[in-house]
């Protein structure tokens, strides 16, 4: 006889306790393997594909897509062949990919098969469905959020006979096709919105919608004298103060939940300054431009930026530390892990070049461009973005000058280049055109005098005017 188990979200790592549910890779009754992946989600880190421990047939799914669960939450039962002995099914033991093995395996619990119960109008299984739990009254937003719900509401796509198959339903739901949209982000924005997704008309490549448009859509749904602007649309709204604007609310979960905690902690515990230079780069960059003129891979600006860093902190290994506020101490770390700025459709992420000092320009290009791909489809990993000691910000792409940025909590130091632009410039005691940049170093004061912080940024500066600076101390 076929034993239901049930397959729970595995704890992820890096003390993330949710994710949300991306994309479901298997169907209710799909035969699946030992290990195999069944479902993308998203945490605050990074995507991540979750394989199951169990090798049988799909009986249920829990949760939609742009649903988030916490960790522990049914993910999916499957069926599988008579019971090993003890009473549990063949399995790998395996967490999740990469994150290594648990020191037990997960508790498996044996479900007994029962008759399927008529469901309620819409369709869903009935609470005595084989393996299900009895679904609470409570449903909607609230209740998907709530751990409780978000596996007492479940929706069993099937039920598992006596003889362990699985039979399949129709969900009307989707009989009209997926609508296109850019990323579950943006279709979870409209659902928390109250936007109908098939009457939007998508701006992006064959109709497809893209955030701008599901915002400008909100955006004219809470203008003054738009009907649906006069209804409260919930709750919270329907209670706020009559001189509250109602506005468009956007969870701080995620990547930009993870963004907002960190920078958070880093103002009210590294008490920062920031200093910063002009420099004239025209030299610079005709070095990478006879590096790349001669053949060969071609050589990023940021590789350059980034041998400059290296170099640098060589130099001045304050700059390449933390600060153990239990300790008391001040911890100089030997190898550099580069972090670099991206921004990407799902905010603004880091990920960490390793040993970045022992690599050349032509592996940092390299490494950069893999990374910066990774961060563009979602693909990085946890191991990816995590662990810098140092970080480079380029936000020169951004078409500005030049900022104060926060430091990336719990590193000591940020160099920040902007925009190189043709400006008037002396240069060897005549006026002329010159490509300058800003340079700007944010770092923390715990650690360095404001001599060593800008002894590391007159560095900088001096190899970027004079690249052949750079050769000298290699």
């Amino acid at each position: 006889m076929a034993q239901v188990l049930e397959f729970r979200l595995p704890d992820l790592g890096e003390g993330l306790t949710e994710a949300e549910i991306v994309r479901w890779l298997v169907q209710v009754g799909d035969v699946v393997a030992v290990d195999q992946p069944v479902v993308e989600v998203e945490t605050a880190k990074a995507m991540v594909e979750v394989p199951c421990p169990y090798g049988g047939v799909v009986t249920a799914r829990f949760g939609e897509e742009g649903t988030e669960l916490p960790v522990g939450a049914p993910l999916l039962t499957v069926a599988v062949g008579p019971a090993a002995p003890g009473g549990e099914a063949a399995g790998s033991g395996n967490v999740l990919v990469g994150y290594g093995t648990s020191e037990a395996p997960m508790r498996r619990r044996r479900v007994r098969s029962a008759p399927m119960a008529t469901g309620a109008a819409n369709g869903s299984t009935g609470a005595d469905g084989a393996g299900t739990r009895p679904a609470p009254s409570g449903t909607g937003p609230d209740a998907r959020r709530s751990p409780a719900a978000a596996s007492g509401t479940a929706r069993r796509d099937a039920t598992v006979t006596s003889a362990g198959t699985a039979h399949a339903r129709v969900d009307a739901l989707h009989a009209e096709g997926p609508v296109p949209v850019i990323s579950p982000l943006v279709r979870r924005l409209a659902r928390e919105g109250g936007l109908d997704l098939r009457q939007l008309a998508g701006s992006g490549p064959d109709g497809l919608i893209l955030r701008a448009d599901v915002e400008g859509a909100l955006r004219a749904k809470a203008a003054p004298g738009s009907r649906t602007a006069e209804a409260p649309t919930t709750t919270a709204h329907a209670a706020a103060p009559a001189t509250r604007t109602a506005g468009i609310r956007t969870p701080l979960k995620g990547v930009r939940g993870a963004v907002a905690d960190k920078l958070s902690r880093s103002r009210r515990e590294i008490p920062d300054a920031t200093c910063w230079v002009d420099a004239d780069a025209t030299e610079l960059m005709r070095a990478r431009a006879a590096m790349n003129a001669a053949g060969g891979p071609k050589i990023s600006l940021l590789a350059l930026l980034a041998r400059i860093c290296t170099a640098a902190l060589a130099r001045f290994p304050e700059l390449n530390s933390y600060v153990d506020t239990e300790a008391r101490e001040v911890v100089q770390l030997e190898h550099v892990h580069l972090g670099f700025a991206a921004q990407t459709e799902r905010g603004l992420v880091v990920p960490v070049v390793r040993d970045a000092h022992a690599r050349d320009a032509e592996t940092l290009t390299a490494e950069f461009a893999r990374l910066t791909e990774a961060a563009r489809t979602g693909t990085l990993t946890p191991g990816e973005l995590t662990g810098g000691t140092f970080t480079l910000n380029n936000y020169g792409v951004f078409g500005v000058d030049g900022s104060t940025p926060i430091i990336n909590h719990p590193e000591a130091a940020m160099l920040g280049v902007g925009r190189i632009v043709p400006k008037p410039w002396v240069h060897e005691g005549e006026l002329a055109v010159r490509q300058v940049v800003q340079l700007s170093l944010t770092f923390d004061h715990r650690v360095c005098d404001g001599g060593t912080a800008g002894g590391f940024l007159r560095y900088v500066a001096d190899c970027v005017e004079q690249p052949a600076v750079l050769l000298r101390t290699l």
